[in-house]
Order: structure tokens, then sequence, then C-alpha cells
């Protein structure tokens, strides 16, 4: 059986788990995992920013950003798809004490204009201060849409115009990348921090990468210790991660053409009403109604 449900139901491939049966492995709560930190410093360099942190799950590394970029009482503003919002279990609220502003966007995508135009009055204290602006690409929910650099770049000077904070859930990142053919390191320097997961298509069985500025990332230790992620002898796991971006990102584009396969045989089904663009690797179908 092929399973379409998610790129989260991956397998390790035979030459992922010989590379992590060979790791190497230490304390990771100690820094003493030289998996992990082969990882995190490949990981800062291709990017290039200033260092990254290894996390269990997506959210945790979303959540911890926004822990990093905002204070309790404050808001961010995003999609109103926007995994940060849907499907992190009201973690901004719980762990962070934020709000958000969600956006009426196109595919799970929004621009500067719709930005500039959520911004909360800094001097009007009856509503919450905007602090964070969350970006996701590609979108989930949006059926794999990827951003153009040009609107991230246009959102990214209404950020430094008022003052806010750019984090960007790049869950499925790579995907991005592959499709447009980026330099991950025009990323590092758009955003604040970026997490970016390893256990989707690319197909590592866990993990997460959180990147930042050393000020910031400085302080995520902490945060993540708070939320619980510090791991032990976690090499294991992050070597499978090293492996995948090695041997495993040009395959995305496989990946990207298989789905827009399945999108083209959806359309010529009876039963099918619409098939959202496919860009990426996420396809997503409609049902016609039946009249009983």
């Amino acid at each position: 059986m092929i399973d379409l449900r998610s790129d989260t139901v991956t397998k390790p491939t035979s030459g992922m788990l010989d590379y992590m049966v060979k790791a190497e492995v230490g304390d990771d709560v100690y820094k003493e995992d030289p998996s992990v930190n082969q990882l995190e410093e490949y990981m800062a360099s291709l990017f290039g920013m200033d260092a990254a942190l290894y996390f269990p799950t997506g959210t945790m590394a979303n959540q911890a950003a926004i822990k990093l970029l905002t204070q309790p009482g404050d808001q961010l503003i995003c999609d109103k798809w926007a995994h940060v919002y849907n499907f992190e279990g009201g973690g901004a609220a719980f762990n962070s004490g934020v709000s958000c502003k969600l956006i009426d966007g196109d595919r799970g995508k929004i621009t500067a204009e719709q930005v500039e135009n959520a911004v909360n009055p800094p001097d009007f204290y009856h509503s919450p201060l905007s602090a964070l602006v969350c970006l996701e690409n590609t979108t989930n929910k949006g059926g794999g849409a990827c951003y153009a650099l040009d609107d991230i770049k246009a959102i990214k000077n209404v950020c430094e115009k008022n003052d806010l904070k750019l984090h960007l859930d790049g869950a499925r990142l790579f995907n991005a990348i592959v499709a447009q053919k980026h330099d991950p390191k025009v990323y590092g320097e758009l955003f604040d921090t970026i997490s970016i997961c390893l256990s989707k298509g690319l197909g590592a069985p866990m993990g997460t990468i959180l990147l930042g500025n050393k000020e910031v990332m400085d302080k995520a230790m902490r945060v993540r210790k708070i939320l619980g992620g510090g791991m032990r002898q976690v090499g294991f796991a992050a070597a499978a991660a090293y492996y995948a971006l090695q041997h495993q990102v040009d395959r995305l584009k496989d990946d990207h053409r298989r789905a827009k396969e399945i999108a083209e045989t959806l359309l010529g089904q009876d039963y099918i009403a619409d098939v959202e663009p496919v860009e990426t690797n996420i396809v997503i179908f409609y049902l016609k109604k039946i009249s009983c």
C-alpha cells in the first residue's frame, strides 16, 4: 500500500538506517552529542544564520520562537489557516500569553499590505501590541503553495517599519527551496527565526531545527528546557536528519512531479468537484455532492 495521507508517514531508507546505527552520540542536554552538533552547525551554515537548535517537534520549535520573540499580552499576525494558530493546541496563548490576529490570505499566504493594515497602533493601549508576524512556507492548508521572495521581502519591510519580528514556519521549506530553486541563505537574511521540519518529505523519523541570530538563540536552550524538549543521546535521530539533508533534498522534485500527476488524474474523475493548484507535494481536492 502507498500511504498518501501525509508526508509525515515516511519511513527511513536502508541507507538512513545504516547511518543512524553508526552515529556517534552523547548527552545533548550538555551539548555533548556530536551528531546533534554536526546537524546544528550544518543547518546554521546552510542558511547563513548564527546558530541552530535541534527540537523534537515542529510545534515545539514554533512555540519556542513565539516565546523568544514576544512578551505576554503581545499579538502575532498570521494567516487564518496558519499552523501556529490552528494546529498547535492553542500554544501561542498557553505558552506565551499572546493573541493572534488572523488575515484572510490567499491559499495560506498573506501580503505586505494586509500585514500593514493588521498592525495595531502602538500608542493605542486598548489593543494588544503587535509584535510578531508568522509566515508559513510552503503553506499546509493552502495546498503546498510557495511564497514569492519579493512578497516576503515586502513583508519584511513592513516588519522593520513597524518594529515587528518575523518568524518562518518552514515545516516544508525545503519543498519551496527545491520548487523555486532558491538559495537557503536568502531566507536566513529575511527572518529573525526559522523552524525547519526534517520528518516530513525529507524522511527523517523525527526532529525540527530552529535557526536564529545569536542573541535569540542564546535564550533558546532555556525555552526548549521549559517546554520539555531537552533530549539525551538523540544523535541517532539527528544523524537520520543529517543523512536526509545530504541525500534526499533533490528527491523532493520527484514528490512534486508525482503530486501534479495525481492532481491531473483526479481532475479526470467524474466524482471530483475541484482540485487546488499543485505547486509542491500537497494535493487538496473536493468531492462532488451527491443528491440522494
